[in-house]
């Protein structure tokens, strides 16, 4: 079996396309946002650079062929999205973000569901948002929680011929949509019983954005991607029909996980993006700056090793997350090990590449003349989104490696039986 980490010729057109799509339409965004005092003022701001990553077939290279996307495998999407972030990275988040939106939904909806839902999503026109409403603002680390006291508290209670939601979520990525309008689509993890574990009454549920109720309480300011908006949002006694259900009472742990799964590898790339764009600035730095010596500041040994060994976890994390994304691609989401792996790995990594650069730099970079400060700001996001290093991820980890069974040789050479249809 050969081992071959050559891109074919249709993933090198990707990327190229990618690298160039992000020069033309996403390099001055950072310029345009920062000025705007508010999230939602910088959010609408970024819509024409969104709107074109749409037309540009972004977000349908997240939905399946079958479903009416252009996606051909986690691998390519991964490619896509450290050319995009390495230029900036709240564009990118914001359509990545609508992704994990609508990864319920393409997992795990009915054929039904995918032709009622989906449309927006794979027209490659106009600026659609969805969004995940699962974290609550009591913290939701302990989703899995069996005591039917703790988990989530959103309700979803059963009246008549529907459901009704009842509940608050926070960061849900751009729930307010452009301007106010709300987001097209949620996602939205409730429990459908408060007196059983989330073991049997967790669900995960579809919700039109314009479906009365839905009562956006404002957006969260953060420290980095300062133009991808998260919102608190509340559900109050939201009505939908039976059929928007996914699956049954009870599947929303496999649901939400499955989801975060999917994207844990794209974190990888995010992480990736943001580390290479800190290399090269230390790289430019380290090759062109003389600080009053004889030379370039790169002839010196301690530059040079710091330099060596930020390139060798760039490396590692970008191999890593291919990887990851084609095992959990070929085992059709089955295989979470090294994409889990690959969350913790690659983002815990960018931090520490976006230091050393600015350790290489030295105090220039702790002025706003360089963008290391801003990478720093966005690679802190890694670790602790899309389920938090320490307060998720590790526990998943640690949960497969305790299971009956596990085989530590079985990532490195895993055997995936054929997809089913």
């Amino acid at each position: 079996m050969a081992i071959d980490f050559t891109l074919s010729p249709e993933q090198h057109r990707k990327q190229l396309a990618a690298r160039e799509f992000a020069a033309e339409h996403l390099s001055g965004v950072r310029e345009l946002i920062n000025p705007l005092p508010s999230a939602e003022e910088r959010f609408n701001a970024t819509r024409p650079a969104y709107e074109a990553a749409v037309a540009a077939g972004y977000l349908a290279e997240q939905i399946p062929e079958q479903l009416g996307g252009s996606m051909t495998s986690l691998v390519d999407l991964a490619l896509i999205a450290e050319e995009l972030i390495a230029v900036e990275s709240s564009v990118p988040l914001s359509v990545l973000s609508t992704g994990l939106g609508l990864m319920p939904l393409l997992f795990f909806g009915t054929p039904e569901q995918h032709a009622r839902f989906l449309p927006p999503f794979t027209s490659r026109s106009g600026a659609p948002l969805a969004g995940l409403a699962f974290s609550e603002p009591g913290g939701s680390a302990n989703y899995t929680n069996p005591d039917p006291a703790g988990g989530l508290s959103t309700i979803a209670r059963r009246d008549g011929t529907g459901w009704v939601i009842s509940g608050t979520k926070t960061y849900t990525p751009h729930a307010n949509g452009w301007n106010g309008a709300r987001a097209d689509l949620f996602t939205v993890a409730a429990r459908t019983d408060p007196a059983t574990s989330p073991q049997d009454s967790l669900a995960v549920f579809v919700v039109p954005g314009n479906t009365p109720g839905i009562i956006v309480e404002g957006a969260i300011e953060t420290i980095g991607q300062p133009g991808a908006e998260i919102c608190q949002v509340r559900f109050d006694d939201v009505r939908i029909p039976a059929e928007n259900i996914l699956g049954a009472p009870g599947d929303g742990i496999l649901i939400t996980e499955t989801a975060f799964s999917a994207t844990a590898g794209l974190v990888g790339a995010m992480s990736v993006g943001v580390a290479r764009a800190a290399f090269q600035i230390a790289l430019d730095f380290a090759r062109t700056q003389t600080r009053g010596g004889p030379g370039p500041v790169i002839l010196h040994q301690n530059v040079g090793t710091m330099l060596g060994d930020m390139k060798a976890k760039l490396e590692a994390s970008r191999y890593l997350t291919w990887k990851a994304c084609d095992n959990f691609g070929r085992s059709n989401g089955r295989d979470v090990e090294l994409s889990i792996i690959n969350k913790i790995y690659s983002s815990d990594n960018a931090i520490s590449i976006v230091y050393d650069a600015m350790r290489v730099v030295g105090v220039a970079a702790y002025t706003k003349q360089l963008r290391l400060g801003e990478l720093l700001n966005d690679a802190l996001a890694y670790p602790l989104f899309d389920g938090g290093n320490v307060g998720v991820r590790r526990v998943q980890l640690q949960r497969i490696l305790a299971s009956p069974g596990y085989d530590a040789l079985a990532a490195a050479a895993p055997q995936f039986e054929p997809a089913t249809t």
